[in-house]
């Protein structure tokens, strides 16, 4: 597990200071930031490639990389994806620069001591406005493609914002005041978030990190009428049936910095993401 934090550091710095602004009208950067992932995936030794899609005229690729089984391999594949893209005025480092490093991250670790299922790296572009929570999102794209390929997902693990934290009472809210009773009011945890449908693979998923991770987790499978439960691309995998869910730290429930220009670099917590990323390789070899 060496080197987990600095890679994390080195990515994020990359992608929202370097790069920076990466809404789906710059598509100069999202190119850039295509062949980043798809060359950091290659130099793991994955089984990458893209795929293309249109929005408008325009053509955005999600980019893929496949690990396979150990040879103790068992039936079906899980799925890992992030999405690349930001909104319009932001350098997104933990929207969702933060998800992109977690992603390539839990690919190298993967590809050095593969696990018992085959596992998709996917980093997706176009998931922000204005196609959010629409069939033109690169997630639905992906999702789309299996469903049609007859593909068996055992589930989908969505990285989407990683890495900002509070330990300030108070500084956590939520989307109703009876969520106080039962969850913290400190933002120091980091939360598995999916449907009702998928509680089985997210609770398999939350005892086994419960079990490798001192990193406080806390966990909800709810109705989409909950405003936040569908937010990112996990939605997508819903749509075809799949089991999923999203592992956050609950966004601007807790970060006054999102979709804003102040979502930078230094505002994360970097130790925090690698226990998250390390509990989460641990978590996927029980699976």
């Amino acid at each position: 597990m060496e080197n987990v934090q600095s890679n994390l550091i080195a990515t994020v710095q990359y992608l929202s200071q370097d790069i920076g602004e990466r809404s789906y009208l710059d598509l100069k950067e999202l190119t850039l930031v295509a062949d980043f992932i798809e060359k950091r995936f290659d130099g793991y030794g994955c089984s990458v490639k893209r795929q293309p899609f249109s929005y408008k005229s325009d053509t955005y690729h999600n980019v893929i990389a496949e690990v396979k089984s150990s040879q103790d391999a068992k039936d079906g594949i899980v799925v890992i994806g992030a999405h690349y893209d930001t909104v319009i005025g932001t350098p997104g480092a933990d929207d969702n620069a933060s998800g992109v490093a977690g992603l390539l991250e839990l690919a190298r670790l993967t590809a050095l001591r593969p696990l018992q299922r085959t596992v998709r790296f996917v980093a997706f572009s176009l998931e922000e406005p204005p196609v959010f929570m629409t069939s033109r999102m690169g997630s639905h794209v992906y999702a789309k493609s299996l469903k049609d390929e007859g593909i068996r997902v055992v589930g989908m693990i969505c990285l989407e914002m990683l890495g900002y934290y509070c330990d300030r009472s108070g500084c956590q809210y939520y989307p109703f005041s009876i969520f106080r009773w039962f969850y913290p009011d400190t933002g120091n945890y980091i939360a598995f978030v999916g449907n009702i449908a998928s509680r089985s693979f997210t609770n398999k998923l939350k005892r086994s990190f419960t079990s490798v991770s001192s990193l406080p987790l806390e966990s909800l499978n709810a109705v989409s009428i909950i405003p936040g439960v569908d937010f990112s691309d996990h939605r997508s995998f819903w749509k075809f049936g799949y089991p999923a869910f999203m592992v956050t730290d609950t966004a601007f429930y807790r970060n006054p910095n999102y979709h804003g220009p102040t979502d930078t670099p230094e505002t994360l917590d970097y130790k925090k993401i690698a226990e998250l990323v390390t509990g989460l390789y641990k978590a996927l070899g029980t699976l």
